[in-house]
Parts: C-alpha cells; structure tokens; sequence
C-alpha cells in the first residue's frame, strides 16, 4: 500500500463483528475509522482497541441509512485529510417476520442501509483506491444471500444484492491493485442475533476469516466449513423451494424468538 500508515474504515462496528474486525485489523497495525449509530457502544470499542493495541482511532456516530449520509461521511474524512485504504461495509439490520406484519418504512430503512449504503460507500471510496492502485474493500454479506428467505425476506434479498454487487465489482477491479471480495457469515452471536449460541460461530471466527479473505484472490467467501457446504447445497444443488422451507422455518423460530424479547 501506499507510504502513510494504512488506515481501515470499518461501519457497524459498536459491537458483533464490526469491532472484531477493527481488533483485527488493529493487530496488523492499522489506524481505523469506525462508523455506528451507538455511540456509547462505539466509544467502548475505540477505547479497548486503542489500549490494546495503541493504533489512531476515530469514532464517526452516524445512521448510514440516512439520505446523504455516506456522502456527509466521506466529506468529513476528505476535510480531515484522512485517506481511506481498507473499507469494510459491515453496518446491516435484520427484520424476522413476514413482510405482511413489518412496518413498510423498516423495510426501506433495511434496505437502504444493508444494500444502498454498501454500494454508495463503495463508491465513494473506491476511485481513490484504484487511483493510489492500492487498497481493500470487505463487503459483509450473508449465507442468507445464497436463497430466498422466507421470514425474513428483505435482508437475504439485501445480502444477495451485497454478494452480486461484490462479485461484479471483484471483476470490474481484477488488475488495479484493489483487492475486493464479499465475506459471508451464517448465524453468529452478535447484539443483533442474540441468545441460542449453540453452533453459532463467534463474531471473532468471522474476523479471521475476514482478514484470510483480504490475503486471498476469491471473489467471495463464506464463513466457517458447515456454512460453506450448505451454500454450495442451496446454490448449486436443491431446488429453491427446499431452500425456501428451510430458510423460512430457521427464520420464523428467529422472529419467534425476537417477539419473545420484545424487539
């Protein structure tokens, strides 16, 4: 990369797997930008981050499923003369139930955040990289974006819009020096996806598989063997109304479970 101390900018990264990832990529030594709407919880990552392992952190409170929001965090960071060289879109919600019982405007929020913020930021930041021919960019997508999801259908449509988008961007970007790729996680423990921990994987087994998938060359990588296989299954193997049933069942019992909690 480029003379200046590689700084990472990492969104939803208050808790879960967005400050894992910051962990990590602050192990390699990098200067990190972390972006959430928490700013309690955003606060608490940078600190811990900074007294262990003694990088620059800056802390950007911010909803980035707002109109103009990208577009106001990259002029910030242009003002401050910050240069953003590893970009990971991690922000997302997730909405379980069926589309008939969620507020229509949660589900332009949804979207507006998992899918039309990826591609913004993206965008924003991109040409600089392949200007600098240097750089990285993380999209975090799901194992929900390998089928439709029933119960859930406007995140695994979200996801799936992150994987496609990610991969044509991997090939638009072959040769420039940016490394792109989409890093897919199945069901992880994370504030987001509470409780029910057995056979979830750790937001810190999906940092590690993060940072393998910037060393490596693949457009697009899932998380964890089993996840892998079951992707491979959905995408290449079962019809979609298996997959479907499948998806809708592990989704209604997580719509369950979250009215349960009252969120």
């Amino acid at each position: 990369m480029s003379e200046h101390k590689t700084t990472a900018l990492v969104t939803g990264a208050g808790a879960g797997i967005g400050a894992a990832i910051a962990a990590r990529l602050a192990g390699d030594g990098m200067n990190l930008v972390l972006v959430a709407r928490d700013q309690e919880r955003l606060n608490d990552t940078a600190r811990q981050i900074r007294a262990s392992y003694g990088v620059d952190v800056r802390t950007v409170p911010m909803d980035l499923s707002l109109p103009g929001a990208p577009g106001d965090l990259a002029g910030r960071l242009g003002e401050a003369g910050v240069t953003i060289d590893v970009l990971v879109n991690n922000a997302g919600i997730a909405l379980p139930g069926p589309v008939a019982g969620t507020d229509p405007g949660r589900i332009r929020t949804l979207v507006d955040l998992n899918a039309g913020a990826v591609a913004e930021i993206t965008a924003l930041f991109l040409p600089g990289m392949l200007a600098r021919r240097s750089g990285a960019i993380v999209n975090i997508a799901s194992t929900a974006a390998y089928s439709p999801a029933p119960n859930n259908a406007a995140y695994a449509a979200s996801k799936a819009f992150v994987l496609s988008f990610t991969q044509a961007l991997w090939a638009e970007t072959r040769g420039s020096g940016v490394r792109v790729v989409a890093v897919s996680p199945g069901a992880t423990e994370t504030p987001m996806n509470p409780g029910h921990s057995r056979g979830k994987r750790r937001p810190e087994q999906v940092a590690d598989t993060v940072m393998a998938a910037l060393a490596g060359r693949s457009a697009a990588v899932v998380d964890g063997w089993l996840y892998t296989i079951q992707t491979f299954l959905f995408r290449r193997v079962l019809p979609t109304r298996t997959t479907s049933r499948i998806t809708g069942a592990y989704f209604a019992k997580a719509a369950e479970r979250s009215r349960l909690r009252g969120t």
